[in-house]
């Protein structure tokens, strides 16, 4: 694992430990729920699953689901509830990184991502996309939450979102149907955010 992969698992380790984990739903977002009402179950992939509200959401209307996320305790945390949700049979958990999808095979019919690419280096999310175009077929959807950078963003401050244009250009290969802007705010946290719909 290079270091710049273990600084960031050790920053989200301290997070799922501290329980400083303000994604944890029971819900996917309504962007989540209302793709997959217009979809046919088939197969879906999870990057960077957490507690896996996603999949389980995603098993418990018909698919079959990877979840990927590199943190152990997360996973076995998303096990236990898919347990307890009844959803275990339709998904399997992974521990592992995002930018580096060689222990999954596709091909997929759906890939979400709610937050996670955003803390990626640009090398990891060349990776990342390089393996989202392995695994997807082709017509397959991927979708796609992400905190954008400010201008004033100091990149000293630690992983501060992607720029947009870049983002635009990194995945030039797939085909982006809608994006929605806007501002992601918590009790001590405000920023710019993005849905991102894509095509493969």
């Amino acid at each position: 694992m290079n270091r710049e992969l273990q600084e960031s698992l050790e920053r989200f380790t301290e997070r799922y430990t501290n329980g400083q984990v303000p994604w944890d739903d029971t819900l996917p977002p309504p962007e989540v729920q209302t793709l997959v009402a217009t979809l046919p179950p088939g197969r879906a992939l999870d990057l960077g699953c957490g507690y896996g509200r996603t999949s389980i959401y995603l098993a418990q209307h018909g698919w079959q689901v990877d979840g990927v996320d590199f943190v152990p305790q997360a996973i076995a945390e998303a096990n236990r509830r898919a347990t307890a949700a009844g959803a275990l049979a339709r998904i399997q958990f992974h521990v592992g990184s995002v930018a580096e999808l060689h222990f999954v095979d596709g091909p997929y019919d759906l890939a979400i991502d709610v937050g996670c690419m955003h803390s990626l280096s640009a090398e990891m999310q060349a990776s990342y996309r390089d393996g989202l175009l392995r695994l997807l077929r082709p017509g397959a959807v991927y979708l796609l939450f992400a905190r954008l950078r400010n201008p004033t963003d100091d990149p000293a401050d630690g992983p501060s979102g992607l720029d947009e244009v870049a983002l635009r250009a990194l995945f030039a290969p797939f085909t982006l149907q809608k994006a929605t802007l806007g501002v992601t705010e918590g009790e001590d946290y405000s920023w710019r955010s993005g849905w991102f719909w894509y095509v493969r």
